[in-house]
């Protein structure tokens, strides 16, 4: 096994964040983080979706022709999503009455279709499990965060953060912040290799 192929794909949902970096999956991370019930129920599912779906798609890269291969990713990708969805009709009623609108735009969320074509395609499935729990932890918890700060700024009176343009200037100000302490990390990591040191 890689070790730096390891840490490179479990790191990726951080360094390389779905939201805050390459700004996927608008449409749920607006509709859902008005607060932070609606945010994790709807990060997990997805993050569910994400690991399952890339194992598949890894495990049957090599026997799906070439001329039906997205195609089949969906039909993988919705598998997974209808399991998500019976779960929360049968166990979570009162959290598939808030977000069980956004279930089936899983389907075609392009973080996960990305990530099963980018990578679970090219990769064997230990690889593609470590990838989809990165990528999908890492939703999660820019869904979770931005749930709470629109939920502070609400409760502290400013109601327009609970409209689709609050929502985007929280989104706007929270990639803002998270790119630049990320380019310090990054500028960091770099001058201590340059020194002789290891990265992370």
């Amino acid at each position: 096994m890689d070790i730096k192929k390891v840490k490179e794909t479990a790191l990726g949902g951080l360094l390389n964040n779905p939201v805050f970096v390459l700004v996927l999956g608008m449409c749920p991370t607006i509709g859902m983080s008005t607060n932070v019930t609606n945010a994790l129920g709807l990060g997990l599912a997805t993050a569910f979706v994400l690991v399952f779906s890339n194992v598949f798609v890894s495990l049957l890269r090599k026997v799906i022709p070439d001329k039906v291969r997205l195609p089949s990713y969906i039909i993988i990708i919705a598998t997974f999503v209808t399991l998500v969805q019976l779960f929360l009709v049968k166990f979570l009623p009162s959290l598939n009455a808030s977000i069980g609108r956004f279930i089936p735009l899983i389907v075609v969320n392009c973080i996960i279709l990305g990530r099963a074509e980018a990578f679970a395609s090219k990769n064997g499935a230990g690889y593609a499990a470590l990838d989809g729990l990165s990528m999908g932890l890492g939703f999660t918890c820019s869904l979770v965060l931005l749930g709470a700060v629109r939920m502070a700024l609400i409760a502290a009176g400013f109601g327009i953060f609970e409209t689709a343009a609050g929502g985007f200037i929280t989104l706007g100000l929270m990639m803002a912040l998270f790119n630049y302490v990320l380019g310090l990390y990054r500028n960091h990591a770099k001058a201590k290799l340059l020194k002789g040191g290891s990265s992370l």
